[in-house]
C-alpha cells in the first residue's frame, strides 16, 4: 500500500509593514496608504497604524515593485516582478484585471489624467500602454537599452484628455538607466525627442501638474530642470488625418532645457514628485534625506529679477565710478535670463532614521486653500527597515514669505513601525500551547498570537541570536552576540535580569531540558553551560519583600570544549546531550556525568542546526555544506546523507512523535522530510529571503519561518492527502510550464511592437478554445449529415443525432457555445490565446463570426477577434479563396450590427447630457454653493483640531 502524508499550505504571513521592493502611496483621501509587503499589498491608516485590508491574488508568488494611484480614486495598478500587472479595487479590496506583458520586473507605473490608460515600464526596456477600460495592452514602446526607471504623461495644453481620446493624444516621457530621457508620441507611437545630456543613469524624472516643468535626478548633487512646449506638441497632435513617424519629429524642440537645481544631498536621486497643488517639489535620495523644493510664482520671480537687475545696476554704476568700466549702455535696460534656480528655491529637508525607498504627497491637497488651511504639506515616506512615516512639512500662509513666516523644522506626524522587525528575525521560538511565537531581531523581541498574527508584546533587547520559552510560558529567556542572557517577563512586558553567560562570547543555542527544571546553553567561548529554574522575590527599595515570586536562573556547572559551539540539544528522555562544533563534529554525551559518548563526523562544514526525535533514536544535522545528515543514537552510525538545499541548511526541526523533520535554508525554500525512507514529502514556498529560523509546532499542526525578507510564514497542515509520486510529477509539470513561459526575444523590433506575453493562462484559454471549436464543428457535422439524410430519404424519417452532454448541460447551440467559451477568456488574455490557434481551426472560427455578425452577437467581441485574426493570419488568409465569400458576407453583416450599435451610443449619450443639463438647471443652488460648503469644511477642521495646553 502506498504511504500518504498530509499536506501543508500556506496560512498567513505576518510581520511586514513595508517591503523594500516597491513604493508606498497615499490613497485619494489620504488617510490611508497603499503599502507593499512582498507579495501582498497592505491598506494602514496611518494615525491608528492598523491594518485595514489586505490584497493578495492566490495565483501570485511574486514581490510588489510598484503601486500607482488611479485618477478616479478607487482603483490601483500594482507591478510585480514578475512582469505581471495587477489592478485591484479599494472599496471591494479585489483584483479587476490581471495584464501580462512585460517579461521583466516592473519598474515604472503611472495612469493618464482621465484613469483610462495606464503606461508601464518594466527592466525588459520596454514601455507599455495599457487599455484599463477594455483590460487589454495597446501597444508597446521600444527604444530605451536599459531598465526604465520612470514615466510621466504630459497633458496637452489645448483640449483636455478625455476618456475617448486618451490613448491616442498626449505624451509620454520616460526615462531609463542607459542615461536617455525619451518624449514619446501616443498617436504616432514613435520616439519625437531624446535627451541625451545626462551622464549617468536618470534614476527618477517628475513633470508639474500643469505640463511646463520637466525635472529629472541622476546620481550627481543637481537636479536638472527642461521646460516643455506643449504648444508644439498639440500643433503636432491636432493635424487631422494619420500622423507618421516623420511628421511627429517636427516636435523634436519640445523640450529645452532650462538650467540645474543644485541638492543638498550627495546621494543618488530615488525619486521625484511633483506635489498635486503644483507649489512643492520632493526630492529622496539615498543618503537618508528627503528635500522640499518650493516653486515660486511668477511675481516672486519677477520680483527676485528685479533686486538682481537693481544690484548689477548699482554695481555698474560704482564700477563706472572707480573708472574699472566704460559707461557704454544702461544696464537697466538689459534684459536678463530666468532660470531653474529662480524659479525653484530649497525648502525643508528632512533627514529619515534609516534609507528611504519612496515618497509620496497627499493628494489630498491639490487645492492651494487646503494647503493654507492645515498650515503644511504631509509627505509619506518608507523606509527599507520595514517602517512607514507620515511627516508634516509647515509652509508659509498667503502674503508672507519663508522668512516672515519663521517656519519650524519638519515633524513627525505619525508611523506605523510597531507591527514588524526594524532588522530580520533571527530566532523563533514556540509557547508550550502553540498559541503564542516568539521572534528576536537585533534590538527588538517581539511576542505574535500564531492564529491571529496580532502582536502581544514589543520588547527591547540586545542582538538576539536564540531564544526559548520557560516552563508555564511566562518568562522568555533571549541569547545575544554579546554573550548575555536576557530574562523577560511576558504579561509585565518587562525584563527581568540579564547573565553574562558566556563572558563576552555569543550565546549561539539555548535547550530547555526535557525535565523543565533548566536550560543548557552553548556560545562562542567553547564552553556548554547548565543552568537551573529558581524562584526568588523581589526586594523593594525599603527592604520589605513583595509577595509576588519571579523565575530567575542560576549556573550550575559548565562542560568545556575544543571549539566554539553552534548548537545543543538534550534528547527528550533526558539521557543524552548533543554538542555541534565548529570543528564541524558533533560531539554526544551522556547528560547526567556528561562523559563522551560518540563523536559524528562527516559534514565538510561545520553543523549550524540540529534536533533529536521524540524517542531519542535518531539525531538530524544540518549543515553550511547544504546538506542533512541522519545519525542514530544508538551507535553513532549515519542513516543517510541527503543534499537537501541549493544553498547552506540555516535550521532542521523534527515533528514531534514522528520521524518526519522540516529544513530551512538559504534558498528561500522549507522542505518536508520522511526521515524513516529519506524522501523529501514537500516543498514549502513563499519566502523572498534567507530563511533564518524554524519552529514546529506540538504535533505539526503548523510550522513558523521567519526570513530575511523580515516576515513570519506559518504554514498549516491540512486534511489533504499527498502521495510522493503524484508531488514529483506535480513538480515537474511547474517546471515544464517555467520552461514554456521563458520569454523569447524579439531582434529588430520595430518602436512600436504588440503586447502580449505567453503564460500558462493564455495557453490554457487556447486550449480550451480550440476544445470548442472541435465540439461545435462535431456537432455541426452531425446535424449536416442528419438534414441530407433526411433530404436524400424524406420517407424514412432516420432518427436525429444525440446532443454532446456539455450542450445540453450548457443550453446552448454550437455557434453560442463558442461565443460562451471566448467570453469566458479574460480580456487581457485573449489575444494570446488566439495566437494558440491553428489555421485550420482559425477557418473554422471565421464561420461562426460570420454567424455572430449576423444574429449581432456581442458585437464589440465579434469585432474584437475578427481583426486580430485578420491582423495575424493575413497572408494566408488571401491566399484561401474559399475565405472571399466568407469575408463579403463578414462585411455585409458587421456594418448592420455596428450602425446600430453607434446609434444606439448616440442616443443613450444624448439622453445623459439632457440628464446632466436637467439636473444642474434644478440642483447648482443646492449642491454647489461655495459658501455653504466651504463652511461646513471649516466646521469640519475646528472639530478635529488639537489645542495644546501650556502650564
Amino acid at each position: 500500500m502506498v504511504k500518504s502524508y498530509l499536506r501543508y499550505e500556506a496560512y498567513s504571513s505576518f510581520g511586514v509593514i513595508s517591503s523594500p521592493s516597491g513604493n508606498a502611496v497615499f490613497d485619494h483621501s489620504g488617510r490611508y496608504s497603499i503599502t507593499p509587503a512582498l507579495e501582498k499589498v497592505i491598506v494602514w491608516n496611518i494615525k491608528k497604524g492598523v491594518q485595514i485590508a489586505q490584497w493578495a491574488d492566490s495565483d501570485n508568488k511574486a514581490e510588489v515593485t510598484r503601486i500607482a494611484r488611479s485618477p478616479n480614486g478607487k482603483d490601483y495598478a500594482v507591478g510585480y516582478a514578475d512582469g505581471s500587472i495587477r489592478l485591484f479595487d479599494l472599496s471591494s479590496n479585489t483584483v479587476n484585471v490581471v495584464l501580462n506583458g512585460h517579461r521583466g520586473s516592473v519598474s515604472a507605473l503611472v495612469f493618464d489624467p482621465t484613469g483610462t490608460v495606464l503606461a508601464s515600464g518594466a527592466r525588459d526596456t520596454d514601455v507599455i500602454i495599457w487599455d484599463v477600460v477594455g483590460e487589454a495592452g495597446l501597444y508597446r514602446l521600444r527604444g530605451h537599452k536599459d531598465e526604465i526607471t520612470a514615466i510621466a504623461f504630459v497633458e496637452p495644453a489645448g483640449d483636455p484628455l478625455t476618456a475617448l481620446n486618451a490613448s491616442t493624444r498626449g505624451h509620454v516621457v520616460t526615462s531609463s538607466k542607459d542615461t536617455l530621457v525619451k518624449l514619446w508620441d501616443l498617436r504616432a507611437q514613435h520616439c519625437v525627442q531624446t535627451l541625451v545630456t545626462h551622464r549617468s543613469e536618470v534614476w527618477a524624472l517628475a513633470v508639474s501638474p500643469d505640463s511646463r516643468l520637466l525635472v529629472t535626478g541622476t546620481s550627481d548633487a543637481e537636479l536638472r530642470v527642461w521646460t516643455i512646449a506643449t504648444d508644439k506638441l498639440d500643433s503636432i497632435s491636432d493635424e487631422h488625418g494619420e500622423v507618421t513617424a516623420k511628421d511627429a519629429t517636427r516636435s523634436w524642440e519640445a523640450i529645452s532645457e532650462y538650467g540645474v537645481v543644485r541638492r543638498a544631498s550627495n546621494g543618488r536621486v530615488m525619486e521625484l514628485q511633483f506635489h498635486p497643488s503644483g507649489q512643492y517639489l520632493g526630492s529622496l535620495s539615498t543618503d537618508r534625506l528627503a528635500e522640499v523644493f518650493r516653486v515660486r510664482t511668477q511675481a516672486e520671480v519677477k520680483k527676485k529679477m528685479a533686486r538682481r537687475q537693481k544690484r548689477d545696476r548699482e554695481k555698474h554704476k560704482k564700477e563706472t565710478q572707480t573708472g574699472e568700466v566704460d559707461d557704454t549702455g544702461d544696464m537697466g535696460e538689459t534684459a536678463m535670463e530666468v532660470t531653474a534656480a529662480d524659479e525653484l528655491e530649497s525648502f525643508k529637508t528632512v533627514r529619515t532614521s534609516a534609507k528611504p525607498v519612496s515618497l509620496d504627497f497627499d493628494p489630498s491637497e491639490a487645492d492651494a486653500a487646503v494647503v493654507s488651511r492645515r498650515g503644511g504639506v504631509r509627505v509619506l515616506i518608507s523606509q527599507n527597515n520595514n517602517a512607514l512615516h507620515m511627516w508634516s512639512v509647515a509652509v508659509p500662509p498667503a502674503g508672507k514669505t519663508t522668512k516672515q513666516a519663521n517656519l519650524p523644522e519638519p515633524s513627525l506626524a505619525c508611523s506605523v513601525e510597531m507591527l514588524g522587525h526594524r532588522t530580520e528575525p533571527r530566532a523563533l521560538a514556540l509557547s508550550s500551547d502553540s498559541e503564542l511565537v516568539a521572534s528576536a531581531a537585533n534590538k527588538s523581541l517581539r511576542i505574535w498570537n500564531a492564529l491571529t498574527g496580532a502582536c502581544v508584546r514589543t520588547l527591547d533587547c540586545g542582538t538576539a541570536i536564540c531564544a526559548a520559552f520557560l516552563p508555564g510560558d511566562q518568562f522568555i529567556v533571549v541569547g545575544t552576540k554579546e554573550g548575555m542572557l536576557e530574562l523577560y517577563d511576558i504579561p509585565a512586558a518587562a525584563q527581568v535580569e540579564t547573565f553574562d553567560a558566556h563572558d563576552g562570547a555569543a550565546c549561539w543555542a539555548i535547550d530547555v531540558h526535557p525535565d523543565k527544571k533548566g536550560l543548557v546553553t552553548g556560545g562562542a567561548d567553547k564552553c556548554v553551560k547548565f543552568w537551573s529554574f529558581e524562584l526568588v522575590r523581589d526586594q523593594k527599595a525599603g527592604g520589605a519583600a513583595v509577595s509576588r515570586r519571579r523565575m530567575t536562573l542560576e549556573h550550575t556547572k559548565t562542560l568545556q570544549m575544543s571549539d566554539e559551539v553552534l548548537a545543543v540539544r538534550v534528547s527528550p528522555d533526558g539521557k543524552l546531550l548533543a554538542v555541534a562544533l565548529l570543528d564541524t563534529t558533533v560531539k554526544v554525551f551522556y547528560a547526567d556525568t556528561l562523559k563522551f559518548f560518540l563523536s559524528l563526523y562527516g559534514h565538510k562544514l561545520p553543523v549550524v542546526s540540529l534536533d533529536i526525535a521524540s524517542d531519542s533514536t535518531l539525531l538530524v544535522t544540518g549543515s553550511a555544506d547544504k546538506s542533512v545528515k541522519l545519525w542514530g543514537l544508538d551507535f553513532g552510525d549515519c542513516h543517510r546523507s541527503i543534499l537537501a538545499h541549493q544553498e547552506p541548511v540555516t535550521a532542521v526541526r523534527f515533528v514531534w512523535g514522528t520521524h518526519y523533520f522540516f529544513s530551512a535554508g538559504k534558498d528561500k525554500l522549507v522542505h518536508q522530510w520522511d526521515g524513516d525512507n529519506f524522501q523529501r514529502i514537500q516543498k514549502l514556498e513563499g519566502s523572498h529571503g534567507d530563511v533564518w529560523a524554524l519552529a514546529v509546532a506540538r504535533h505539526g499542526n503548523f510550522v513558523i519561518a521567519s526570513s530575511q525578507d523580515r516576515a513570519i510564514r506559518i504554514w498549516q497542515k491540512t486534511d489533504e492527502p499527498l502521495f510522493l509520486e503524484e508531488e514529483r510529477e506535480r513538480e515537474l509539470e511547474e517546471m515544464y510550464e517555467r520552461g514554456l513561459e521563458e520569454p523569447v526575444d524579439q531582434p529588430g523590433a520595430d518602436s512600436a511592437a504588440g503586447v502580449g506575453r505567453a503564460t500558462m493562462e493564455t495557453l490554457k484559454a487556447g486550449e480550451r478554445v480550440m476544445e470548442a471549436l472541435d465540439l461545435a464543428d462535431e456537432e455541426r457535422h452531425k446535424w449536416e449529415q442528419y438534414e441530407e439524410q433526411r433530404r436524400r430519404m424524406p420517407l424514412l424519417q432516420p432518427a436525429p443525432p444525440e446532443t454532446n452532454p456539455v450542450l445540453l448541460f450548457e443550453k446552448l447551440s454550437p455557434e453560442a457555445y463558442v461565443l460562451r467559451t471566448i467570453e469566458r477568456v479574460r480580456a487581457a488574455d485573449l489575444d494570446d490565446a488566439l495566437l494558440v490557434l491553428t489555421f485550420d481551426r482559425v477557418l473554422s472560427l471565421m464561420a461562426y463570426i460570420d454567424m455572430w455578425a449576423q444574429r449581432e452577437w456581442n458585437t464589440a467581441l465579434t469585432c474584437r477577434v475578427l481583426f486580430f485574426l485578420l491582423r495575424t493570419h493575413q497572408n494566408q488568409i488571401v491566399a484561401t479563396r474559399t475565405m472571399r465569400s466568407r469575408l463579403d458576407s463578414i462585411r455585409q453583416s458587421l456594418r448592420g450590427g455596428i450602425n446600430t450599435q453607434r446609434d444606439q451610443v448616440g442616443y443613450n449619450l444624448a439622453a445623459l447630457s439632457s440628464l446632466k443639463t436637467e439636473w444642474e438647471v434644478g440642483a447648482t443652488a443646492e449642491f454647489f454653493d461655495d459658501k455653504a460648503i466651504q463652511g461646513i469644511v471649516d466646521a469640519q477642521l475646528k472639530k478635529r483640531k488639537f489645542v495644546g495646553l501650556k502650564a
